[in-house]
């Protein structure tokens, strides 16, 4: 309501004292503003709030203060700057259990699609320091890495390959100075802050499960969750599991999809049965059919014992072909990613579907070549599963992206309780989409195609992805580790 004229009189002629006072209570003299409307970096205005931690589904406002949530409010806000989020949901920044894409233009493509935090925990790095130290100037998003049994494993026994073991490394058994060297090794890795301890016993054959189970102890010993490519099929799974719990290991299953396949409605069925059981146990799904490795990996030793017919399954990265039996072979001579095409859409759907599993990317690319869930996981997700198929409620969906991941990692890394959450005091790790419209647009012959209907990306309170196009140069992704690494 108008003020009286007689009153803005009266306020006129007060005393110079008086109206310095004022001023100074109200923090602007002449703006018309007030501490609490002024205070926000960057304020969300009228966006449908979702957060599965709390179970909030409301139309809020949001404030960022010094990279932070500061207010959750039906209330108006102001900032410096103003998104308008009408029409759109408001969701806790994604976060990726499983990504290989490392680098600056991975990264780049896994935030178009609403990652904000990614780590590589399965295969994981031998020296936890330098990969930090490699990031040190930041990256667009925030990042952690395990300490991986695989890169230690070959560097221990001498393997060739780069990423994956090419030759002793996978296939050999260790002696006692080298188990004992691996042991060391991981160690160091969790003294390094490792995020958890990553396996891929399907890529090491040569590593018994006594092997295994005594390094799911040094996981163990310092509060670290085991993130395990499992080999042999439901019997792998199982070896798996009862390995973890001997050693007290909590146990994360990495793409049940692609390790299950066909007997996927089992693995989910023993997962389920091992945490009624009381063990710790979680899994993750990507959401598509083909599933992408390297070929000269010891996963295709075998490869000679093949039908003709199982070869049209490979398809080529790098020329987009599908395999024979003799470009196969010359394929894993000359080493490089592989897809395969090997999974119906209705196994895809289980595993999406499934209250047990995570969304994780397993993402990989480089030079422009990789496979299309590096840049459209979540975005898939949303669109075809939720929105399309209604197979998942949005609630569902954004719950498996962002608080279930959280959760696996948090007790080992406090940083965690801050992400996978909307909620005042925790990080401006943001994702704004809207549901009628998002999309993965990613193919097998493009994977840098990015998503359509994901306008805006908040990181550390950041803008980074602004009216659906990245902010060049934007850099303000923090890294995630450990502490310390505890011991019990």
């Amino acid at each position: 309501m108008e003020r009286p004229r007689r009153h803005a009189a009266r306020a006129l002629a007060a005393p110079a004292a008086l109206v310095l006072t004022f001023c100074l209570v109200a923090l602007s003299c002449g703006g018309g503003g007030t501490e609490e409307s002024t205070a926000y970096d960057l304020v969300i205005e009228g966006g449908r709030v979702l957060d599965p931690a709390s179970g909030v589904d409301a139309t809020r406002n949001v404030g960022v203060r010094d990279g932070r949530i500061a207010a959750v409010t039906a209330d108006p806000l102001r900032g410096e700057r103003t998104i308008d989020a009408r029409g759109l949901v408001v969701a806790p920044g994604f976060v990726d259990l499983h990504e290989h894409g490392t680098t600056p233009e991975a990264y780049r493509l896994m935030v178009r699609d609403g990652v904000t935090t990614a780590f590589e925990l399965e295969v994981g790095t031998d020296s936890v320091a330098a990969w930090y130290a490699e990031r040190a100037d930041g990256r667009v998003v925030n990042y952690g890495v395990s300490v991986g049994h695989i890169p230690v494993r070959m560097n221990v026994l001498g393997d060739p390959g780069d990423f994956l073991p090419a030759g002793v490394g996978g296939s050999a058994e260790a002696g006692p100075g080298q188990l004992d060297a691996i042991e060391r090794r991981l160690r160091r890795g969790l003294e390094q802050g490792a995020v958890a301890v990553g396996f891929g016993t399907a890529y090491t054959p040569g590593a018994d499960m006594d092997e295994v189970e005594r390094m799911f102890g040094v996981a163990a010993e310092g509060d670290a969750s085991v993130h395990v490519h499992v080999r042999s099929g439901l019997a792998g799974l199982d070896s798996t599991i009862a390995a973890a719990g001997a050693a007290g290991a909590p146990l994360h299953v990495v793409h049940v999809n692609s390790s299950g396949g066909d007997e996927l409605d089992a693995f989910l069925e023993h997962i389920r049965e091992a945490r009624e059981a009381g063990q710790d146990v979680t899994t993750e799904t990507y959401p598509y059919s083909a599933g992408m490795t390297r070929i000269e990996s010891a996963l295709f030793d075998d490869w000679q014992s093949y039908p003709d017919s199982q070869f049209r399954r490979y398809q080529w990265v790098e020329t987009g072909e599908r395999l024979t039996r003799e470009t196969f072979a010359e394929a894993r001579e000359e080493g490089g990613m592989v897809a395969i095409h090997s999974r119906t859409e209705e196994q895809t759907r289980r595993a999406v579907t499934s209250p047990l599993t995570m969304i994780a990317s397993d993402g990989f690319i480089e030079n422009g070549q990789g496979h299309p869930r590096t840049s459209g996981s979540y975005s898939k997700v949303l669109g075809q599963y939720v929105r399309e198929a209604n197979a998942l409620t949005l609630m569902q969906a954004v719950r498996k992206m962002t608080i279930m991941p959280a959760r696996r990692l948090q007790d080992r890394v406090p940083a965690m309780e801050r992400k996978g959450r909307l909620q005042e005091g925790a990080d401006a790790d943001l994702t704004l989409f809207d549901p009628e419209a998002v999309i993965d647009r990613s193919t097998y012959s493009d994977a840098t195609v990015p998503p359509e209907g994901i306008p805006y990306v908040v990181v550390d309170g950041t803008v980074v992805v602004d009216g659906g196009e990245l902010v060049d140069g934007t850099r303000p992704g923090e890294p995630v580790r450990a502490p310390r690494a505890s011991s019990r």
